[in-house]
This record gives C-alpha cells, structure tokens and sequence, in this order.
C-alpha cells in the first residue's frame, strides 16, 4: 500500500447490510456480472466484520480495521494508525500517525470525500454526523437514503459532479455508503409488496440493482488515474435466520460479509 497511496485515487465501498451468502450465490449464478468482473475465480473473500450495525463496524473500518479474513490469522492490514505493538502492521501495509485513515489520508495530500447512504451518515442529528465529519467533503440528501428505489444512482451521479470538479492533480479518496441493501428493500423486487416486507429474495434483487449501475461508480472513480478500490460489506442481516430478525446481534448471517479488493485501470488506459 506505500505505493499505492499517493500514486492512484482510493475508491471504498460498503454494501451496507449485505449478506455473504446472498452476495456468494449471486456471483456464481451471473446475477452480478459487473462486480463478478472484479472477483478472482472463487468468487467474493469471505471475511468477518469488524461490527455487528453499521455505526460500529464503520468506526473501526475508518480506524484501519477492514473485515478480517475468516481464517486463523494473523492477517497483515492495507491500512493502519501507528500503534506499539501492533501485531497486523507488516512491511507492506501503509502506516499513519493519525487517530484514522480518513485524516491520515487528508495528510497525505488526498481529498476526502463521503458519500453517505444510511442513517448514520445523514447529519440530521450529532450522532448522524460523527462519521461523515471525519471527512474534508460529506454529501447526503434523502435521495441517497434507504427508503429511496434509486438511491445508488442519485449516490453515483453526485460522485460523478464531485470527481469532475477536482483539479487533475488532487488526489481522491472517495468513500460511497451504499444504503440499496439495507431494510426496506422489497421495491427492488418486482412483484413483492411492503405488506409481505423485506426477504432473503429482496435483499438479493436490492444486489442485482446496485449491480446494474456499480459500472459508472468505477469509471469515475478511475476517470483521471489508476484507482485501488476496496468493496464490501459492513455486517450481515438475518431474515428470520434461527429466528433472529435484523442485525446488531451476533449471529453467522451478520459477521460473516463478502469482500474484494482490486485496481481499475486510468481512463485512458481502456
């Protein structure tokens, strides 16, 4: 990651509540092809999350703590605040002498960019603003929220405005919150009501609509220089999984999370 910071602009994506297994499936039944593109041969990495809800996990993402690989470790990091002791800092990940990645990227020359989805992230009240405040640029409108049937797309087209109004030489780091997965979901399935709610089958078809539009988020993301994206999952949801409904709680359907890790090719070099 030494080389890569400073030289290529930074994309990470959270699929917010998006499920492995969910994930998994579709990747193998061609459900998802643009972001199957991106996947090495067996599909999504499993990993475990670093928090069970959304406010958790982003924390200790923002802090450097990407989901884990779900085998015995120790797994070195891309990313970590210099800390004595630190037995998943290696020779390649890239150090910061900041309390987060977000500021220890800003440090660094980068401009950092949220683009927030969930509630979280939306700055109507203090907790809502704590993580986009970690940013140098937040964005949030109720278009990019969880009751929006568009939401990516209003969430792309403002990342789109926000790279084409940088100067060509400032580097980027753009962090998208993708809320489409997140309850409620049942509009992306054709057919099923708000009365029935929200499914294993919904939240599959909420995959195949982010899908369908991840495409430009990549060629803006990679629109001026070489990009190194980051995409995965915060934490899991369980649909009546065991008996559990929701998230926050510690069942395999929220800990477990798909994840990938990949570059996108400069603009001019497609």
């Amino acid at each position: 990651m030494n080389e890569i910071v400073g030289s290529h602009d930074l994309l990470l994506v959270t699929l917010d509540t998006l499920r492995y297994d969910v994930a998994q499936e579709l990747a193998a039944a061609g459900r998802i092809p643009h972001l199957a593109a991106h996947l090495p041969a067996g599909g999504w990495e499993r990993r475990h999350a670093p928090g069970s809800f959304t406010y958790a996990s982003h924390q200790a993402i923002f802090a450097g703590f990407l989901p884990t690989p779900a085998t015995p470790g120790p797994h070195p990091r891309l990313f970590a605040a210099r800390f004595a002791g630190s037995e998943t800092t290696a020779d390649g990940t890239y150090v910061f002498d900041t309390p987060d990645l977000v500021s220890g990227l800003a440090a660094a020359g980068y401009r950092t960019v949220c683009i927030g989805g969930v509630g979280f992230f939306n700055k109507q009240a203090p907790l809502g603003s704590v993580l986009p405040g970690m940013f140098q640029e937040s964005h949030w409108e109720p278009e990019f929220g969880v009751p929006s049937p568009t939401s990516f797309e209003a969430q792309i087209s403002r990342a789109e405005e926000v790279v084409a109004g940088l100067p060509d030489g400032q580097r980027l780091f753009l962090f998208v919150n993708v809320s489409a997965l997140h309850q409620p979901n049942w509009f992306h399935l054709p057919g099923a009501t708000r009365e029935a709610g929200d499914s294993r089958a919904t939240h599959a078809a909420a995959l195949e609509y982010v899908d369908r539009h991840i495409g430009r988020l990549f060629a803006a993301a990679s629109s001026r220089r070489p990009c190194f994206a980051i995409v995965c999952s915060d934490h899991g949801t369980t649909y009546g999984d065991d008996g559990f409904t929701g998230h926050r709680l510690g069942h395999e359907a929220v800990w477990t999370v798909p994840y990938a890790h990949f570059f996108l090719e400069a603009e001019a070099q497609r």
